[in-house]
């Protein structure tokens, strides 16, 4: 049984986090369909500290989501532990904090969060040491394997992240400088799974069941975090499980992908309110549609779309189809 300090994991598959994706609304999807860890989108430490008022309902979890980690940003030490603790105080039912030291972006990048800790192990094991010491929580790093194909050090900094008292890593297969393109770096996530006693998840390119054994195959990983596969596609949970399980999976029919795809659009809005989340919800039905038969002409009239009842008229209209 894979466990994160003491947290059991059931099958190894765990949703990764993503920034405007991973609410709670989609991490119920998820997993119902298999993900045996959720991860919420990321949270600024900084955010926290100075009590930004987004905090609360990005730092919500669902009534019996469990396992559920929280990401937290940063790459002050100190703020880090603090806003930990404070965290804790927010949402009491966090089971582990997650730490990002894999972002890409400029925004996150170029105030020295995300991937750009991995550019100075030092401090980074000191941000893993603060987070560590300020709760009782398993910690988890997710890094990249490095900030570009010249410096690939996610074996190291995985290393310092190990004895500075994290309890497990998440390793995306691709470096900064890559963003979201191809191709994995599998034989960095190997080394990382080699350099460390702690558990390993292996992250990026898994969009099929076939894609999730073949990647814990090669990397020799504990278990597998998958993010953009899952986008629109919550049931590539139940496809991995069948396929890491040798089991038979039957794809779901247009009709059942309309119907969650709508009970999401019910969910965004409940949570969030309806003027927001028929405006989030343009963006995941736009990935749940494509390649219907449509597709297209039904993009256009989801994103002019202002109310529930006119996004749930367009979904109507392809399942008539």
């Amino acid at each position: 049984m894979l466990k994160i300090g003491n947290i059991e994991i059931k099958n190894g598959l765990a949703l990764a986090p993503m920034a405007g994706i991973t609410d709670v609304s989609f991490r119920k999807l998820c997993i119902r369909y298999g993900a045996s860890l959720t991860v919420s989108e990321m949270i600024s430490a900084k955010g926290v500290y100075y009590k930004d008022k987004k905090t609360a309902a990005l730092a919500a979890s669902s009534d019996g989501e469990s396992p559920f980690a929280l990401q937290l940003f940063g790459s002050d030490p100190e703020i880090m532990g603090i806003a930990a603790e404070q965290l804790l105080t927010i949402n009491p039912a966090i089971d582990i904090f997650d730490i990002n030291m894999g972002c890409p972006m400029p925004k996150i990048t170029g105030n020295g969060d995300g991937c750009s800790l991995m550019r100075n192990p030092e401090l980074a094991g000191r941000v893993v040491k603060a987070v560590v010491n300020a709760t009782n929580a398993p910690v988890t790093v997710k890094m990249r394997t490095g900030w570009d194909k010249t410096s690939i050090n996610a074996p190291l900094i995985a290393q310092i992240c190990e004895a500075n008292g994290a309890s497990a890593i998440c390793v995306h297969g691709r470096t900064r400088e890559q963003l979201y393109k191809p191709p994995i770096d599998v034989e960095t996530i190997r080394k990382v799974k080699k350099s460390v006693r702690i558990p390993v998840f292996a992250n990026g390119g898994v969009y099929t069941g076939e894609d999730a054994v073949k990647l814990l195959r090669e990397t020799e990983c504990d278990g597998i975090a998958i993010g953009q596969g899952a986008m629109g596609n919550p049931f590539l949970f139940k496809e991995c499980v069948a396929a890491i399980e040798n089991k038979g999976y039957i794809a779901p029919t247009t009709d059942e992908i309309l119907k969650i795809a709508t009970e999401h659009v019910c969910l965004l809005c409940e949570d969030k309110g309806e003027y927001i989340g028929v405006r989030e919800a343009r963006k995941h039905l736009g990935w749940y549609i494509k390649g219907m038969s449509g597709a297209a002409e039904a993009r256009r009239a989801i994103n002019a779309s202002e109310t529930k009842e006119e996004l749930f008229s367009v979904l109507d209209s392809l399942r008539q189809r």
